[in-house]
């Protein structure tokens, strides 16, 4: 039967084509534009930063695997296509129904087309998906030894960190190439006849077997490739979890040997299909393939079923022993918590002595944190932001700094400008870009200390009291306690809110300086950052990219005109370092005269053998919320590899090598060599004002809540496992309480050292189980300090302290009174192990008055401490003053050594003086109070609430008021809760009295 001739294609006009080219010309445009106008934006900027290489290096190597992912891929398929073509019957058999006729017209019609266009359309397509994997094989080109070898196979960790990831590239992307190009041969084979599925005509030609046997047995024979690195994949393994990461009893008794005999099996049938080229037998190759089907489910899948059913469930632990034993060890050694960086220390939970006779001691109370840096950001921009259009962010950080010889921790921020906060006719062009440009001032107030206290006995104004003392806080930081040269802020996190991110700075002869500095002056920005913007292929790049004619036609732009953007500190390490996951929190220290911000950043892995593996972001999860979230990754393995700085005025940033053994990062500084600078580069300068990362400590106490435990019967029992405790400041469904920066006493030395630190308390209950600390200092940087309680003792965690602080009688009145005019907020509950065994803790409270949303913030009211002593009672201080209140927990002594208000020292009172019995005890509900077996909770009465300001109420009104305060005390003092009640029933009538006649 011969071959109908082919119909004849319709064909275009000349018009038409070109029309069809414009359209495709201009699609290609549209879509290729932006990202080609990106690129050369991104050029230019890297080369402001002096980080091109970065730049090159990426974009070469993303080039260099596109072409090589989509050439083999698009080779493979083409070689399948043609050999495919080439070996079809000379005579194709055709009949009237021959559902593929027109398709066999259309190919041939347009042969080069199809054989050339599918390879390149696929091609292209798989290198755009492959260069996404740069950094997978920028490691394995880099590749580095971690000096320790898994524990089941001998390899070295480098092996699993750096070339396994690239061999399992390689692998995927030929089951890929082999799987279309099978695929396409078969297709290309029935079209032109070599396969036919008619019922009168079944056949297969030679061509088609052959090629199709080849094919199907190269996918099999990739299949026994698979399995052997499949083995490897069982280190990382996913089976045991939660309970473990890593290779369990069954995978290695069971799974493993299936790999080996699934991948004899492959090699079997992959044989079987290479066979039928000279057999012309496809039974034989069809019975290997069901074989390999049935293998993979009955040694796969069945027998490791029955393995974990039958032998490790009765028997889990001894079972799995030794695999806990191996994800303990390489958890520790991979989230840097190993045991010779950390020092145990045994930790009664009650006092057994003084504070006041121990030198540490002593400097923790001398430097226990008062404000807090989560609830004071508004007081900042109340007090300190001179300018509506300048701003502090939401959270503000801590510090600390030497000042003569004296080492403080400071709440510390910059006056950034704040885009949110331009008025309506500050919103135009010209004002958003380039004349509010920049923030002005670095802000510092001791962390320690206020002005003075709310209603002290020295009759405090309330409305002048409780706030901060800033050390630097005026424009331009002419202080001589934290002296700043360059004050302006031009990088920061709130500037890079402005939407679009961009400032146009420099002089110009049309407009002069016009950037706002003061209400006096402007000023022309002269720092080394920034694109210059003055040739116009710059400025038609700009104006693609934000859409802003003003670019190319306003004054404001010169020929010596630049442009900032990528203005968050945060964004530049990010870009020139993608590599590295930076720390959700970043703060500014002054450095040698400069303000410049601090950026931890990490080296990550997935998939190091038998470490725990977790998310990124839900292991940082507590009550802090940060505006850059950390990315939700899979990690087993992390460092603080590396140090950043990006300057506040010209945007320079600097990475700094601070782990120097750690493998990943000499990996990455091959890939990018002369990007990191060595570690001893560090200026001593700033090297002080570096902190142990939040983010880095939040995973690793994390994983100390689990992995402390040594012994494997009681990890898998999870008895002895920690929790990270509640905050105990936010009421319905807390998160985890944030770790906390404070300056604590060394233990041998009495120095202060800054340290960051958590409790932690017992699984799934509020009862402390440990303390966690980490040091910051230089000298002993990263070293753990971890004070363990008795487990057979229970010692209230922070939530039940708060609890039974707050509602004591006596605090709980005096909060009820206080409601009344203003809003609450209670500040961090620290937990400081002071005493020789004993847990204090400190809570400051805020008052903000109700009904003056515009004018109203946060104030220091109240401080309230609970510590038990070696008689096993909780006592509980309460005060305008943390002097007064640890006045009534200890002795004069460890009263006199907390900061007063202003700063000066407390000068030590007689318990008469200061008008507290310590010795009365009264009854108090215990369930209520948090506390339990059979533990006593001792509180002694705080002064008298101040009067509030009379407003116009009479003098009787308020001297009535102080009488039901007067009589409250002395009732809660005598213990007669009759006399109490009564005392209640009158302090509220002279409160609704006060009301009434003019009080607030």
């Amino acid at each position: 039967m011969g071959i109908r001739p082919p119909a004849g294609v319709p064909t275009l006009s000349r018009r038409s084509r070109i029309l069809i080219v414009l359209a495709a010309v201009g699609g290609i445009l549209l879509a290729v534009g932006p990202r080609l106008i990106d690129t050369y934006i991104d050029w230019l900027w890297f080369g402001e930063v002096g980080f091109r290489n970065v730049f090159t290096t990426v974009i070469f190597t993303r080039l260099a695997l596109f072409v090589a992912v989509g050439l083999i891929v698009g080779l493979i398929i083409f070689g399948a296509l043609v050999l495919a073509y080439r070996s079809r019957p000379i005579f194709a058999p055709t009949s009237p129904n021959d559902p593929v006729a027109r398709y066999r017209i259309a190919v041939t019609s347009r042969l080069k087309v199809f054989a050339i266009g599918v390879p390149v359309v696929i091609g292209v397509l798989a290198g755009l998906v492959g260069q996404g994997n740069w950094q997978t094989v920028q490691l394995f080109l880099n590749r580095q030894e971690f000096g320790v070898n898994d524990p089941q196979f001998g390899l070295d960790v480098g092996f699993y960190a750096f070339a396994l990831p690239f061999y399992e590239l390689v692998l995927n992307w030929l089951f890929v190439a082999v799987v279309l190009a099978f695929i396409l041969n078969l297709i290309t084979h029935y079209i032109f006849g070599g396969i036919r599925l008619d019922n009168r005509d079944r056949a297969l030609t030679n061509s088609a077997r052959i090629q199709l046997a080849v094919l199907a047995g190269t996918f099999i024979l990739l299949k026994a490739v698979a399995y052997w690195f499949d083995r490897y994949g069982l280190l990382t393994s996913s089976r045991k979890e939660p309970t473990f990461t890593g290779a369990g009893f069954t995978d290695i008794n069971a799974v493993l040997p299936a790999k080996l005999i699934l991948l004899a099996i492959a090699v079997i049938c992959a044989v079987a299909f290479f066979a039928a080229i000279v057999l012309r037998d496809m039974r034989i190759p069809a019975l290997s393939a069901g074989l390999l089907l049935l293998s993979s489910i009955l040694v796969g899948a069945v027998w490791p079923m029955l393995m974990e059913q039958f032998s490790v469930r009765p028997n889990p632990v001894d079972r799995e022993g030794q695999y806990i034993e191996r994800n303990i060890a390489a958890t520790r050694a991979a989230y840097g918590i190993e045991p010779e960086r950390i020092n145990y220390e045994s930790w009664a939970g009650v006092g057994s002595r003084s504070p006041a006779d121990d030198p540490a001691d002593i400097t923790t109370i001398q430097n226990i944190r008062l404000l807090d840096p989560a609830i004071l950001s508004r007081t900042f921009t109340q007090q300190q932001q001179l300018k509506n259009f300048y701003g502090f962010p939401e959270e503000l950080n801590i510090d600390r700094y030497s000042i003569n010889g004296t080492l403080q921790d400071y709440i510390v921020s910059v006056r950034e400008l704040n885009p949110r906060g331009l008025a309506a006719n500050q919103q135009d062009w010209l004002n958003k870009h380039t004349v509010y440009t920049h923030g002005n001032g670095f802000v510092a107030a001791p962390a320690n200390r206020v002005n003075a206290a709310v209603g002290d006995v020295d009759g405090a104004d309330a409305s002048d009291s409780g706030y901060p003392i800033y050390a630097v806080s005026d424009l331009f930081n002419e202080s001589d306690i934290i002296p700043v040269d360059q004050p302006r802020i031009y990088f920061g996190e709130l500037i890079a809110q402005m939407n679009p991110d961009y400032a146009i700075v420099g002089e110009t002869e049309q407009a002069g300086a016009r950037e706002y500095d003061t209400d006096l002056e402007q000023y022309t920005y002269t720092g080394a950052g920034g694109v210059a913007i003055g040739s116009w292929a710059n400025r038609l790049a700009f104006f693609a990219k934000y859409s802003e004619r003003n670019i190319l036609f306003s004054d404001a732009v010169g020929p010596d005109s630049k442009i900032l953007f990528k203005r968050d500190p945060r964004d530049r390490v990010e870009a020139v370092a993608p590599w590295l996951i930076p720390d959700s929190n970043t703060y500014p220290a002054v450095v040698n005269g400069r303000v410049v911000w601090i950026v931890d950043a990490y080296t990550t892995l997935d998939n190091y053998p038998y470490a725990q593996r977790s998310t990124l972001d839900s292991l940082v999860a507590d009550s802090t919320e940060s505006l850059r979230p950390l990315p939700p990754e899979e990690v087993s393995y992390i460092r603080n590899s590396v140090k950043a700085t990006v300057d506040a005025y010209d945007g320079t940033v600097n990475l700094y090598e601070w782990d120097e053994e750690d493998p990943v990062l000499k990996a990455w500084m091959g890939v990018f060599p002369n990007t990191v600078e060595p570690k001893d580069s560090i200026d001593d300068d700033l090297r002080a004002h570096f902190r142990y990362p939040e983010d880095l400590f939040k995973v690793q106490r994390e994983m100390l809540s689990r992995y402390h435990v040594n012994d494997p019967r009681e990890f898998f029992t999870t008895n002895a496992f920690w929790s990270v405790p509640k905050d105990p400041t936010v009421e319905n469904n807390p998160p985890d309480q944030p770790p906390y920066y404070m300056l604590m006493g060394d233990p041998e030395t009495g120095d202060p050292t800054f340290q960051l630190t958590s409790p932690m308390v017992v699984f799934n209950r509020e009862f402390l189980a440990s303390h966690i600390s980490v040091n910051s200092d230089p000298e002993n940087y990263g070293q753990f300090t971890i004070r363990r309680l008795p487990t057979d003792t229970q010692t209230p965690g922070p939530q039940l302290a708060q609890n039974s602080m707050v509602t004591d009688t006596r605090v709980a009145t005096d909060i009820t009174l206080l409601e009344r005019a203003n809003r609450l907020h209670f500040g961090n509950v620290l937990t400081l192990p002071v005493g020789e065994g004993g847990i204090l803790y400190v809570e400051p409270i805020y008052t903000e008055r109700r009904g003056a949303a515009d004018s109203a913030f946060p104030q220091l009211a109240r401080v309230v401490v609970s510590y038990r002593g070696e008689d096993g009672r909780v006592r509980i201080g309460y005060h305008a003053t943390l002097a007064g209140a640890l006045r009534q927990v200890f002795d004069t002594r460890t009263a006199g050594l907390a900061t007063a208000p202003g700063g000066d020292a407390v000068e030590a009172e007689t318990a008469e003086e200061a008008g507290v019995d310590i010795e009365t005890e009264l009854p108090i509900d215990e369930q209520a109070a948090g506390v339990t077996d059979g533990v006593e909770e001792e509180t002694v009465t705080p002064p008298p609430a101040p009067s509030p300001p009379v407003d116009g109420a009479s003098d009787d009104v308020v001297a009535e008021l102080d009488a039901a305060l007067t009589a409250l005390r002395d009732a809660q003092r005598n213990g007669n809760f009759a006399d109490y009640g009564a005392a209640l029933d009158r302090l509220e009538r002279a409160v609704q009295a006060y009301e009434q006649t003019g009080g607030n």
